[in-house]
């Protein structure tokens, strides 16, 4: 008699695991999410990302994603449009007869939520940052804060990134199943990708603001602070790197970014799909959003050795302890920003030094990208009956 076959590693039974992962935009899934697409890949899940298509729609389906284009209107409010994404979503989901479903951002968490229960798929929503809805004052935020309230019944579970976000939610009543919250604490960073680098030796010193370039995240007040400061430390650059106009109401132009750039005030570096080497060349990760999730530009830099400065905002304050890994000051401040700034620059090189390696010890505590998978591995084994 024949003794059984050995179990295949990853998956627990014989039948193929099917993951979606839906975002307004592929670029996030790619550049924040590349250790989940991996650790589903190997285990020979099959990955779908729905979301508007980019240039990352290549290289993730060279990492064997299969990719679907998603009308998303990211700046709009027409609910025509937002009615087209969610039938949109609901054929996909019936198409492809997935296990689950994990959505980020606003509108995915809110009409993909919605989509996939019509579509009797288990679904999970990741708030990766608040945005708008509690930054602005606005209709189109109390819009947004009723749809959340109406949407977030239907999830299996919703993830929060940071603890002022959950409680948000809950003060406001925004959860219809309060108990189905779980707090995530950031999505992590792979600590061996982003690896310790020694802070760069020499006279001129360089602040980078890495990100999409939006007036919410602080850039404004980043170029003015620039603007204060550039006479009193001539050696210092002022650098801008992440994509411009994008599809967000905060969205800076391409043609402000160069009015900046006549003045001299900053450099803008560009888009990259890498930003380790931008962050190596960095003396100090500068981020003065208004509000976040847990910004992964900060984990990143900080696993990296760069002391940061940024905003006393949620998320922000869940990576930076003021005066251990870097700089808090307060939000909406250019002169605050300018200050701080300067005290990073007024700051022998010796404690920058130490600042450094005390964020990198932080992000190994705190931030490990494997502790995150697991929480994924173990919401798909209760959903699915199998894991990867």
């Amino acid at each position: 008699m024949n003794s059984p076959a050995p179990p295949v590693p990853g998956l627990t039974d014989t039948r193929r695991l099917h993951v979606a992962l839906v975002c307004n935009t592929a670029w996030a899934i790619y550049t924040y999410r590349q250790g989940l697409l991996r650790a589903l890949n190997a285990a020979g899940a099959q990955v779908t990302v729905i979301a508007p298509r980019d240039r990352t729609f290549e290289p993730l389906a060279a990492m064997g994603c299969n990719c679907i284009d998603l009308p998303v209107a990211s700046k709009g409010t027409n609910p025509l449009n937002d009615l087209r994404t969610l039938l949109a979503l609901v054929k996909h989901y019936r198409a492809l007869k997935l296990d689950v479903v994990f959505h980020y951002t606003i509108k995915p968490n809110i009409y993909g939520s919605v989509a996939a229960w019509l579509a009797r798929v288990p679904s999970v929503a990741v708030t990766t940052g608040l945005g708008y809805v509690f930054i602005q004052k606005s209709r189109a935020a109390l819009v947004a804060k009723r749809l959340y309230r109406f949407a977030f019944r239907f999830p299996r579970e919703i993830w929060f990134l940071n603890r002022d976000d959950e409680t948000a939610f809950k003060q406001e009543n925004l959860l219809a199943h309060p108990e189905r919250a779980r707090l995530l604490h950031g999505e992590g960073v792979d600590l061996d990708e982003y690896a310790f680098a020694p802070l760069p030796e020499r006279d001129a010193f360089a602040f980078v603001l890495i990100g999409r370039l939006l007036w919410d995240k602080g850039v404004g007040e980043y170029v003015e602070a620039a603007r204060q400061l550039r006479s009193r430390y001539p050696h210092t650059r002022f650098c801008l790197l992440g994509p411009v106009g994008v599809d967000n109401p905060s969205a800076i132009t391409r043609e402000e970014v160069a009015a900046w750039e006549r003045e001299g005030v900053i450099e803008y570096l560009g888009d990259t799909t890498d930003v380790r080497p931008y962050i190596a060349d960095a003396d100090c990760v500068v981020l003065p959003s208004y509000r976040e999730g847990v910004p992964r530009t900060l984990m990143e830099a900080s696993a990296m050795g760069r002391p940061i400065v940024a905003t006393d905002v949620p998320g922000c304050r869940e990576v930076v302890t003021d005066g251990e890994n870097g700089l808090l000051c307060p939000a909406r401040d250019c002169g605050s920003l300018a200050s701080t700034l300067a005290r990073m620059l007024d700051m022998p090189p010796a404690v920058r030094a130490a600042m450094a390696k005390r964020g990198r010890i932080k992000i190994e505590r705190e931030f490990d990208e494997k502790v995150v998978i697991q929480r994924y591995r173990e919401l798909v084994a209760e959903v699915a009956g199998t894991t990867f």
